[in-house]
């Protein structure tokens, strides 16, 4: 071999080298490209399940306070046609104080004229 050839030789090898280093570098610059993509996959997916959950949530929540005011208005009514069944709804329990009123008034005009016979 000649020193041109042997010249050639170690230029095709630095060259191969070389290409066998960028080679290795642009494994390594698409395997970051694709853990990047996924990376933001994942990211966005969360996202948009972390945004679904809090939909579902406050569907949860309106649905939740919709049946806790219809109980609670359901249950005051109930409440209200038992205190009236009884006798203590306020407009009723001030008839029958004033109904009680003139009866006693009533029993005593009878009993005084009875004591004055």
């Amino acid at each position: 071999m000649t020193k041109v050839d042997i010249k050639n030789t170690v230029n095709t090898a630095e060259e191969f080298a070389r290409k066998i280093w960028l080679a290795g570098l642009g494994a390594y610059g698409k395997s970051v490209d694709e853990a990047q993509g996924q990376y933001e996959k994942i990211s966005t997916e969360a996202n948009k399940l972390f945004d679904e959950l809090v939909a579902k949530g406050e569907n949860l929540e309106s649905e939740a306070k919709g049946k806790i005011k219809q109980t609670t208005t359901d249950v005051e009514a109930r409440v209200a046609d038992v205190r009236k069944k009884l006798g203590l709804d306020a407009d009723n329990s001030d008839q029958k104080i004033e109904e009680l009123s003139a009866k006693v008034d009533a029993l005593t005009e009878a009993v005084a004229k009875l004591a004055a016979k």
